[in-house]
């Protein structure tokens, strides 16, 4: 008997780890621990920027944050590879 996927079918229970990037800063290690429950972090993205969306750390879309209810929901605007989705790296 021999085992033949039609496929990825067999990868689709895999898991992954899907992160949705809101933006990067960096700071000095004293400035972190200074952090309290009222500071404000500064990021490097403006409120209008689409967000990364990665799988595994690589980059796939690029969506904007939604509100469904009472949680938070994101919108897959582009995908990643498309001609018009503009070039940004991720480090």
């Amino acid at each position: 008997m021999s085992f033949q996927p039609r496929g990825f079918d067999f990868l689709k229970d895999v898991d992954v780890r899907l992160t949705v990037e809101l933006g990067r800063t960096e700071m000095k290690l004293k400035d972190v621990l200074a952090l309290g429950e009222e500071s404000v972090v500064m990021l490097d993205r403006l409120t209008d920027e689409l967000l990364d969306v990665m799988v595994n750390g690589k980059l796939i879309a690029r969506g904007e944050v939604v509100a469904q209810g009472d949680r938070f929901g994101l919108r897959i605007v582009e995908l990643a590879g498309t001609e018009n989705a503009p070039r940004k790296d991720v480090a």
